[in-house]
């Protein structure tokens, strides 16, 4: 009876390692699938790659230097055109 005991177990070990196996390809299978359905699903939608992003990230840090320094230069104008309104006024002619 002992060895009819060994093979039952050795035959539940073998069943038992069988469906770690089998669960293990399923697991795999649907990774799969799921992985395959996903990159089909970005495909078909209208993202911008990662390396687009960067570029425009770049180009409007450039832009908002270049804004800044034309705020700067319109400011200094608006100062000047102040001074220069302030210290000669123009005087209006009969006509």
């Amino acid at each position: 009876m002992t060895q009819s005991n060994s093979r039952l177990f050795d035959d539940l070990g073998r069943l038992m390692t069988d469906a770690a196996g089998l669960a293990d390809g399923v697991r795999r299978e649907v990774e799969t699938v799921a992985r395959s359905q996903m990159e089909r699903m970005v495909a078909t939608m209208d993202l911008a790659r990662e390396e687009d992003v960067d570029i425009l990230r770049e180009m409007v840090a450039t832009q908002r230097t270049a804004n800044e320094a034309l705020e700067a230069r319109v400011a200094a104008l608006e100062e000047q055109v102040t001074q220069l309104s302030s210290a000669s006024p123009v005087e209006k002619s009969d006509a």
